[in-house]
This record gives C-alpha cells, structure tokens and sequence, in this order.
C-alpha cells in the first residue's frame, strides 16, 4: 500500500509542477550555463547511496566546500536558487526518485555519509531500514533549518548538536508506527506548513501525542523557543563538542 501510493502521489505531482520545474531548470542553466540538475550522493535504505536529484541551487562546485549544511545567507545559494529553495523546488524534483523507488513520499530525510551517517549511533543506524522520505514529521518541525544554523561557526557541527537528535528520535518515532494514513496527514501538514506553519506545528503535536511521544520531544517540536536545545543523538550519552568529533 505505501509503495502505491507513493507511486500514485509522485506521478501526480510531477504532472502538476512539470511547468513550474521546467521553468525553474531554464533559470538555473540561463544564469551560469552550467547543468540545472544537482545530483547529491545520499544514503539510502540498507546503508547504499544513490543520486538524489535536485534543481541546483548553489554555484557550481559548492559540494567541493566541505560543508553539508546550509544556514540561511549562505553564500553559495545563487539568487534563483534562493527562489528554488523559498518555494522548496529543490525537493519538489526529488519526486523522481520517489518514482524509481529510492525514497518515499514520507520517511526519515536522506543524510549524507560524511557528517551525517558516519556519525549515526547504532540506534539512528535503524532509519536505515526505510527508504528516505521527501518529508517527514521533522522537515515540518525543523523547516527553518538554515536560520537555526544561520551564524554558526560551524554549520555541520551545529546541526548535529542542534538538530539531528531531534530529527532522528521523530524518525525512530514515524518508522515503528508508519501507515498509510499517517503518510497523508504528514503530507497535507508539509502542504499546509506553507501557508500556516504554527497550524503545521499543532497537527505535528497532535500526532506526536497519538504517538505517544516522550513529552520532552513534544516540547521541543512546539518551537516556541527561539532554537531547539542541545542534546545527544539517540542511543548517545553527550554532544557533538568539538569540530570534528568523533561517532559516539
């Protein structure tokens, strides 16, 4: 049933957005006449990696940098690309992996091997157990995700002090109750986030309620703070402290 409808979700949006896609991938190639398609190596379900496919939008070459995370003011995003990723169109093209079956609609967002996967503990080695999702529950809690980073001496190191313990235990949470049904209502509030994100932010908190969520998660995916707190990944004891730390 979820692979159908991820099939059957994928297929309808391509056809809808194919105009807006098209046009952003004329954009991308008219302001440098470089290759409009970002190809970023990921991990996938069973731990092997795979293209995902993306309009780009940073400067050719920003993958040589070094750095995986971006704050918002990112120097690397160029100006169309910073109408691609307002309007998530980065993500919108990465439906086409849905189709060939190397994500899903809704599942743990796809990392990267070097501080992202190498890093996991072995419970966070359990989302590897899924396909990647384009959304999940996290992508609608941490959607400003570039202004929390924003300013960080260290952008990757902040995200996983920051937001990765919080983003693994929303995976770990989704992947021991997923259904097609909880697929949809986390695809409508990642739709309904864009107009309305505290109304997304409540839908979230109900579901984490159903879910029986820790109330300390809870708390923190209320975002009423002005930055989530520090914390452990799961199944680690302390943070990331230093640039580059080792796994726990």
């Amino acid at each position: 049933m979820k692979r159908a409808f991820d099939i059957v979700f994928a297929a309808g949006v391509l056809i809808l957005a194919s105009p807006v896609l098209l046009t952003a991938l004329a954009l991308v190639w008219l302001q440098d006449r470089h290759d409009p398609i970002y190809r970023a190596r990921r991990v996938g379900r069973g731990g092997r990696d795979f293209s995902m496919i993306k309009i780009r939008s940073m400067v050719v070459g920003a993958d040589r940098t070094g750095v995986n995370s971006t704050s918002a003011g990112d120097a690397r995003v160029t100006a169309v690309g910073r109408w691609i990723r307002r309007c998530k169109l980065d993500e919108v093209s990465q439906f086409w992996n849905v189709l060939v079956g190397e994500m899903s609609v809704v599942g743990p967002r796809p990392n990267t091997r070097a501080w992202g996967v190498d890093l996991y503990t072995a419970e966070e080695q359990r989302l590897l157990t899924v396909r990647p999702g384009i959304t999940d529950l996290a992508s609608i809690v941490f959607a400003d995700e570039g202004d929390i980073l924003q300013g960080a001496d260290n952008a990757d190191l902040a995200y996983n002090q920051l937001i990765r313990p919080w983003k693994s235990r929303l995976g770990l949470l989704y992947i021991g109750r997923a259904s097609v049904w909880l697929d949809l209502r986390i695809a409508v509030l990642t739709a309904l986030a864009i107009v309305s994100r505290p109304a997304a932010l409540r839908g979230v908190e109900a579901i984490l309620g159903e879910l029986g969520a820790d109330p300390g998660l809870i708390a923190v995916c209320r975002r009423q703070g002005a930055r989530p707190p520090a914390g452990p990944p799961p199944g680690a004891d302390r943070v990331f402290a230093v640039e580059g730390a080792p796994a726990p």
